[in-house]
């Protein structure tokens, strides 16, 4: 199981003193809290795609995440949205294509529609398409990085004619793709469609939502033939803060969550933390709480926490780190691995998606034959058939 942290990069003034690092920081800052990252023992690091103020330091992740991947060794570098519906798909394949050679493999995308409104008119698109453009983009990324000299036409942009993505993905495997959706069960069903991951960064809701769309995709995504719903690759999203006494922890995080860019001058924090996995409390709280979430979720593949956001001091998102790989991660890993099936998989790697894609395993879109899907598509294709002739027939 991989567990890691992301971010979204906002600059936010701190509360409790009034000072505002620069832009210039933030971004250096988001680098040093990467590399920490690996230093204490995490697997993945992610950032977040806005456009929009406050959120500076994940503008450009694919920029971003090379920069990262040139100062780290094994950290896996996630985006934790790439938005699949303002970014062009062809921008994005050859963009994310160039970071995984650069990093060996070590680039994963966690695709979304973005929550911000504006920032479809400030690209040529209009949100009341998210939907369509979320599935007819993906469809176009999904095939420019497995065809060359493609030619495609759809309804949101431009027709290709004999195109190919330079470079070509590493070793002819595309980085692997997570669908992250917080609301929308048309995102769970495309992943499910494809056999690829579903993530539900889940900092906003109830545990009773999230456990429905996680349940809806594993559903679909045995349905389509990738395996059984427990073998489904799923990933979750967490806040965290911590301090070795959990009044401490609330007395110092409680300014910083009344003021945060995102949900501030909303519900209380104590009210947020019981509706939503927010955690402020000791490491052993941490513990629980992250182990309770495979009651609802199943077995799961990856975990990750948000602790930089709402102006928090660099020094005290260094200490969460700290905390997180001395004395939260490695319980997780021990506990997790408890009672663990056997035919669960792992989150996927640069290595394994090599090795399956080599002996001919690669997910079929909407469902090879022997899945219930191919089986209905038949059902369906001989009941057209049939009517088909029957009203020749009656015509006659």
């Amino acid at each position: 199981m991989e567990f890691g942290i992301f971010t979204i990069g906002d600059v936010t003034t701190d509360p409790t003193d009034g000072t505002t690092v620069s832009e210039n920081q933030r971004i250096k800052n988001t680098v040093e809290i990467a590399k920490k990252a690996e230093e204490v023992g995490l697997d993945v690091f992610a950032t977040g795609q806005h456009h929009n103020p406050p959120f500076v330091a994940p503008a450009n992740p694919p920029i971003l995440l090379a920069n990262i991947a040139a100062q780290t060794q094994t950290l896996e570098l996630s985006t934790a949205t790439t938005l699949i519906t303002t970014t062009d798909p062809v921008r994005i394949a050859e963009d994310y294509s160039y970071a995984q050679h650069l990093s060996d493999g070590r680039i994963s995308l966690i695709m979304g529609r973005g929550n911000t409104g504006p920032v479809y008119p400030w690209f040529g698109k209009d949100i009341r398409a998210g939907i369509p453009l979320a599935v007819e983009n993906y469809n176009l990324l999904y095939r420019l990085w497995r065809e060359k000299n493609l030619d495609w036409e759809g309804k949101f942009r431009t027709p290709l004619g004999g195109f190919t993505v330079t470079p070509t993905p590493l070793d002819e495997v595309p980085p692997f793709v997570w669908h992250g959706s917080i609301r929308s069960p048309e995102i769970a069903e495309q992943a499910a469609y494809y056999g690829d991951g579903f993530f539900h960064n889940n900092i906003f809701w109830p545990t009773s939502h999230t456990a429905r769309m996680v349940q809806l995709y594993r559903q679909r995504y045995e349905y389509y033939g990738h395996g059984t719903a427990s073998q489904a690759i799923v990933g979750l999203g967490g806040q965290v803060f911590m301090r070795k006494n959990s009044q401490d922890a609330v007395r110092e995080f409680r300014p910083y969550f009344d003021n945060a860019p995102v949900y501030g001058h909303g519900p209380s924090l104590e009210d947020f933390s019981t509706q939503t996995p927010l955690t402020v409390g000791s490491p052993q709280q941490v513990i629980e709480r992250t182990l309770s979430f495979r009651e609802w979720a199943g077995d799961y593949q990856r975990q990750l926490f948000l602790i930089d956001h709402a102006g928090l001091p660099q020094k005290t998102v260094l200490e969460q780190l700290d905390l997180l790989g001395e004395e939260v991660i490695p319980v997780l890993r021990e506990e997790f691995a408890k009672g663990r099936p056997a035919d669960v998989p792992d989150a996927p790697t640069h290595e394994s998606l090599v090795i399956r894609h080599r002996e001919g395993r690669d997910p079929i879109p909407g469902g090879g034959e022997g899945s219930r899907a191919f089986e209905d598509r038949q059902a369906r294709a001989a009941e057209a058939a049939q009517n088909a002739t029957q009203e020749g027939a009656n015509r006659s």
